[in-house]
């Protein structure tokens, strides 16, 4: 009897058991049906979703849209004036003096050298400034008053003034032809598209998208190219002024240790 029950026992356990094992498989199994439903739909949206295009392919694409002719003008510009905006950048930069620095120099030179010794110190200096010292002391060393020499220093002061806006108005030129070609663009690109229209004898939007996209295209690169140069324009303009400004203080400074020398 005790075999029958134990039987028994060892039967339902392992129908338990195996009754566990069947849910388990069915339960993992599901997943994978649900995966492999879900796997196609992925692709399927893979393939749907856009490619990123880089950034250069992008630009090369919008250029050659635009027209090659009128872009490469556009372009033209740009470079041009980015070329002509660096050199006056770097000619600013380096025309920038320690104006104190130099001052308490040739105030240290007069004393101990003369205006031989004050000469030397401003001509071994770089920048307008150093310059226009140059200029106030060899007229000192002919012998010249302190008036000529104060007039000396205002006429060379404007001299170095338009050295530093030298080239500034090609940049200008620049910043307006920019925009102009890219209405101009616009302006051919609206006749393409009426001419579209007269030859299809359609409005419909197919016909006419081809020229409007010349249209726009030539406009937003014109005016991004008159953008950029018109920030370095400005950026240059606010160095001229400050460096316009240094000047005429320091040429006050000099006048102002030259009496004092002349007083001694």
């Amino acid at each position: 009897m005790k075999k029958v029950f134990m039987f028994l026992a060892v039967m339902g356990v392992m129908a338990f058991s195996a009754q566990n094992v069947a849910a388990q498989d069915e339960t993992a199994a599901e997943p994978t049906a649900t995966e492999e439903i879900a796997a196609p739909a992925e692709e399927a949206a893979a393939l749907e979703a856009p490619e990123e295009v880089p950034m250069h392919q992008a630009l090369k694409t919008k250029f050659i849209e635009g027209g090659a002719g009128f872009m490469a003008l556009v372009i033209a510009c740009l470079i041009l004036g980015l070329a002509l905006c660096i050199e006056r950048i770097l000619y600013l930069g380096f025309s920038k003096t320690n104006t104190k620095k130099l001052l308490a120099k040739i105030e240290d030179a007069l004393a101990n050298g003369g205006v031989a010794a004050a000469k030397d110190v401003c001509a071994n200096t770089r920048g307008p400034i150093a310059s226009i010292f140059t200029q106030a002391f060899i007229r000192l060393a002919d012998g010249q008053s302190l008036e000529e020499v104060e007039k000396s220093v205002v006429s060379y002061g404007g001299v170095e003034a338009s050295k530093m806006e030298q080239n500034l108005s090609w940049i200008s030129l620049f910043i307006a032809i920019a925009p102009s070609l890219g209405f101009l663009g616009t302006v051919i690109g609206m006749i393409q598209a009426f001419d579209a229209i007269m030859v299809a004898g359609d409005m419909s939007p197919a016909v006419v998208a081809g020229g409007m996209k010349v249209a726009l295209i030539t406009t937003v690169g014109g005016l991004i190219v008159a953008v950029i140069l018109q920030i370095f324009f400005n950026y240059i303009l606010s160095q001229v002024e400050s460096l316009t400004i240094e000047m005429e203080d320091a040429s006050i400074s000099l006048m102002d240790i030259l009496v004092k020398y002349q007083g001694k």
